[in-house]
């Protein structure tokens, strides 16, 4: 089959050979599209992060269909027999638990190696958490920065921090209830409590909320609540020009030199020069 007759048979039955990316609801049911229905209806079989969750979806809308389990921890091992058994003529369908698979999931692991094999993949769009909350966030969404879960790793971790206090896009961030306290804090270390900011928990679910208006409300808000759902947070970039002195990075560097050899004065007087400051002002920050 050629390229152009994929892309003019979009609606219909699945065709042997071909992945489909399926986007399911993040909350609410009601949000799959019946294309996705469709597709989940008459794919090969049907990969799934969690086949209980998957399950729900199946039971709700009268579908029978083969689940196997696709995740994290057993993408490794199934990612080869997926890709056999398109090159042997099946359509199968990947689903992460809520979302698009592909977005911070073993999708995107999948979907790298089906294009370095040649195999064809379609996306059936649907609902995205991220998306979800941005557009209702009533902050800057023409462009923006989409980190995902940060990583646990200090170093790593604070690198990100620093680029979205820096950062004139707007970010989305995922994180979990349990760590929502311990990130609000980091954010409010490296982007000040007045940066604007949006907390959007259980999207498109009956006790959707967001919380708002700036990190020091937000942290106020959270501060005695039993926090529970799935998380995500949009934080305002900065305007232009108003970038503040890094202070962070200048502390680093201080240190670094100092380690180095330099006395304190010749290190001063170089972190001074180099990012336009007073040398005095470098002595502060000590």
């Amino acid at each position: 089959m050629n390229n152009n007759s994929l892309l003019s048979h979009r609606n219909e039955e699945p065709e042997n050979g071909i992945l489909y990316m399926v986007g399911t609801p993040i909350g609410n049911l009601n949000d799959i599209s019946q294309r996705a229905l469709n597709i989940l209806k008459n794919v090969s079989f049907i990969a799934c992060e969690d086949t209980r969750q998957t399950k729900k979806i199946m039971n709700k809308f009268n579908i029978s269909n083969k689940l196997i389990s696709f995740n994290k921890h057993n993408s490794s091992i199934k990612i080869p027999k997926i890709i056999k058994d398109l090159r042997e003529g099946k359509s199968i369908a990947i689903v992460s638990d809520a979302g698009m698979p592909g977005i911070c999931d073993p999708g995107e692991d999948i979907a790298r190696c089906l294009k370095c094999e040649g195999i064809d993949i379609i996306c059936i769009p649907g609902a995205c958490a991220a998306i979800t909350a941005l557009v209702s966030s009533g902050l800057p969404s023409s462009n923006f920065v989409f980190e995902g879960f940060l990583p646990k790793k200090q170093i790593d971790r604070e690198k990100i921090l620093l680029d979205i206090s820096k950062n004139e896009k707007t970010t989305i961030i995922y994180e979990s209830p349990k760590r929502l306290r311990k990130l609000l804090k980091q954010l409010f270390e490296f982007c000040g409590g007045d940066r604007e900011i949006i907390v959007a928990r259980e999207l498109t679910k009956k006790f959707e909320e967001h919380v708002g208006n700036n990190i020091n409300d937000v942290i106020d808000f959270f501060k005695d609540k039993d926090i529970i759902g799935e998380i995500t947070i949009v934080i305002k970039g900065i305007n232009k020009g108003d970038l503040k002195i890094d202070k962070l990075t200048i502390k680093k560097d201080l240190n670094d030199l100092i380690n180095a050899g330099l006395s304190l004065s010749a290190a001063s007087k170089y972190l001074a020069k180099k990012n336009g400051i007073k040398k005095s002002e470098v002595y502060n920050m000590i």
